[in-house]
């Protein structure tokens, strides 16, 4: 059954409601949309905050971390009162203070082979923030078997980058660009090599205007892209990115 807008909601999401590509339809779609979001640190927190701002009807988090001291420098859904919690709890609380109309479902669980296919089922897209390699090959591999879209981002230092796999509908998967896990030390974390505090605000906010634009069917997506973003020299560059027919996530597709 179709999502319907309120009044209040008419008028609360009237600067999305004018804009000819998103307009009442696409603003229903965002309503009725379930969207899981694996990650609830620097890249999740700005994601679901304008996810949640957005109108995006059920919100699923995915996180069993807690928020540290160390997380406040750029995951600015916490607080430093949340510190010690479920970074799921303190992200669905921030989420609900903004935007009453939309439903939050927080899972302070890790996401593995064995639960990734029951945790994402039922959703119509797939954001992934995490930090871990062998997470975002669970996440994909999950995403390829349900035909979800999967819009996925990492963070470097001074550098992000960000695309829309989606091989159910001609675009490569994550696994297709990225093949196998960068060797030990190639690849820090960015507790080992540091981060830019804006930096994941920036990429962040990029994976919530994918999703809406995936979901609301306007302009056009990252998929088949990769979207680099340098923030140390203010350098944006898009590489196009193809299917692996040998691919063992999708090449069977």
């Amino acid at each position: 059954m179709a999502a319907t807008l309120s009044s209040e909601e008419l008028r609360r999401y009237a600067r999305h409601i004018i804009l000819r590509e998103i307009g009442g339809t696409g603003q229903n779609r965002l309503k009725a949309a379930r969207v899981a979001v694996v990650g609830a640190g620097g890249l999740g927190a700005p994601s679901l905050l304008y996810l949640a701002a957005a109108g995006v009807g059920r919100i699923t988090v995915i996180d069993d971390d807690v928020v540290e001291e160390t997380n406040l420098q750029r995951q600015v859904i916490h607080r430093e009162a949340s510190i010690g919690r479920p970074k799921v709890e303190s992200a669905a609380e921030a989420m609900r203070a903004l935007n009453s109309f939309i439903e939050v479902a927080p899972l302070a669980q890790r996401l593995t082979e064995e639960n990734a296919d029951a945790l994402l089922a039922g959703h119509d897209l797939v954001l992934d923030g995490c930090d871990s390699f062998a997470t975002r090959y669970t996440v994909n591999a999950a995403c390829v078997r349900a035909g979800v879209p999967l819009i996925g981002a990492a963070l470097s230092q001074w550098e992000g980058q960000i695309s829309l796999f989606d091989p159910a509908r001609g675009a490569p998967c994550y696994r297709c660009v990225f093949p196998e896990a960068p060797a030990p030390g190639l690849a820090p974390s960015c507790a080992e090599a540091g981060v830019l505090g804006p930096l994941p605000g920036v990429i962040g906010a990029m994976m919530a205007v994918e999703a809406v634009k995936a979901i609301t069917g306007a302009g056009e997506t990252l998929a088949g892209r990769l979207m680099i973003y340098d923030a140390l020299y203010a350098e944006v560059r898009s590489i196009t990115i193809h299917r692996r027919p040998d691919c063992p996530d999708c090449g069977g597709i």
